[in-house]
């Protein structure tokens, strides 16, 4: 006999959270304990639905590495007691969460679901509840074997299901916020959910779930510009503790072919700093084709290939976090670890 799907949401804040006030008219924090008489909809999906969130519900531009923390381990905490996890967060720094999350669940095999609105779920046109009982379906999804459809971390919004580590906000005020110029969708919502098996992350093993929080956040990033001056350049590349930079470049991962770029940018590498070069670009892939990239290599640079800005820094942070040797970090930056770049 079957039994009804269990999901856990976990609620960490955003425009999602809130519902205005019948009295005050105010918009308040959604009080999660009463889902079900706020959300009445969920009703219908007949899943047992249990809930976790932050003490002090949060806006998106004031999520950290700590949180992140929160989020993975309310996950691993409870890997065993639900067949699916929904996220709702705030749209600014979805992607990075969505990034990091993916890192730091290693062997995840089940559905981590992360959604928010671009409207309060108070309002009357909010797309809040809409992106929210998607999201739990999705969660609850199995496939012909019984299996988790989805078995990754991903972002739902709208009409799209996105591999989290490819996905970025493309729109502040769009309801299709989020994109993925670089990997296809992993469903289409319309009247139905249409599932694309082929991009869906699959595996044949099923090891237990391997969670890593920590992180280290000696990373910063640097963009070119035209105009960026030699002195600007080694400021930023002198930044006091700084392990990890993530250099964003021109086109196909172009840049100045100034003798001054270069030694910049080898001196630090040098010295025991590790550099990814990651395009400008929504879409598209960092190739050595042009002579700026090719100096690049030669440096030392590592190529971040399609990986997308939000990916190649929380990467960062996860593989220095880790306490791996200087060539092990230099090898996993250029491998998919969880299908965030092209192998």
């Amino acid at each position: 006999m079957n039994r009804r799907p269990r999901i856990l949401i976990i609620y960490t804040g955003g425009t999602i959270g809130m519902i205005e006030d019948p009295e005050t008219k105010v918009l308040r924090p959604f009080d999660f304990n009463h889902l079900m008489e706020n959300v009445p909809k969920v009703k219908m999906l007949d899943y047992e639905i249990d809930n976790m969130q932050f003490d002090s519900p949060i806006d998106s531009s004031d999520m950290t590495p700590d949180d992140w923390k929160v989020i993975a381990k309310g996950i691993a905490d409870n890997y065993d007691k639900y067949d699916g996890f929904v996220v709702l967060h705030g749209t600014d720094t979805m992607a990075y969460t969505a990034s990091a999350l993916s890192f730091m669940l290693e062997n995840l095999r089940k559905p981590v679901i992360i959604t928010g609105s671009q409207l309060p779920i108070g309002e009357v046109r909010t797309d809040g509840e809409e992106n929210m009982i998607t999201a739990l379906q999705i969660a609850a999804a199995r496939d012909h074997d019984g299996r988790p459809m989805v078995q990754e971390v991903a972002i739902l919004f709208e009409n799209f299901l996105w591999r989290g580590n490819r996905a970025s906000k493309r729109s502040a005020d769009n309801f299709n916020a989020f994109c993925s110029n670089n990997y296809p969708p992993l469903a289409r919502i319309g009247l139905d959910i249409y599932y694309d098996k082929d991009a869906l992350a699959r595996s044949a093993v099923q090891p237990p779930l391997n969670p890593r929080y920590n992180l280290d956040t000696s990373v910063i990033s640097i963009e070119l510009f035209p105009g960026l001056t030699p002195e600007s350049l080694r400021h930023q590349l002198a930044t006091p503790g700084i392990k990890g930079v993530v250099l964003r470049t021109f086109g196909a991962g172009n840049t100045p072919t100034e003798p001054w770029f270069v030694d910049a940018i080898k001196e630090a590498i040098d010295k025991g700093i590790y550099i990814v070069n990651v395009t400008q670009c929504t879409s598209g892939s960092v190739r050595a084709i042009y002579k700026g990239c090719d100096a690049l290599s030669a440096a030392g640079v590592i190529s971040g290939r399609d990986i997308t800005f939000e990916a190649a820094i929380t990467k960062l942070m996860f593989l220095l976090g880790i306490g791996l040797p200087p060539n092990a970090v230099r090898s996993y930056l250029n491998t998919a670890l969880c299908g965030e770049m092209t192998a």
